[in-house]
């Protein structure tokens, strides 16, 4: 499972988003992709998001059973609180 949350980023990209996820609310892509496809959304992502911010969040086997990224501008910080992924408000 693989949840990406987009925050002011343009809507072609959002637009590209949908044809692998489903939007179940405004900026917000849950889909059951690949590693291959997800780290491939993430590029393009990253590449096309201009001034905006997005996070990404996957299944994965660890501890906590996901895992995160963030890439640009956020209202969210990922925190390492010993070995531990932690969300901060900014």
């Amino acid at each position: 499972m693989v949840v990406m949350i987009m925050e002011r980023v343009p809507i072609g990209l959002r637009g590209e988003l949908s044809r692998w996820m489903i939007e179940p609310h405004p900026g917000v892509f849950l889909g059951h992709i690949t590693a291959a496809v997800r780290d491939r959304l993430w590029e393009q992502c990253c590449q096309a998001s201009a001034d905006g911010g997005i996070i990404q969040i996957w299944s994965t086997n660890n501890e906590q059973r996901f895992e995160v990224r963030v890439y640009g501008e956020t209202r969210r910080e990922i925190v390492d609180f010993e070995g531990l992924q932690l969300v901060r408000r900014l």
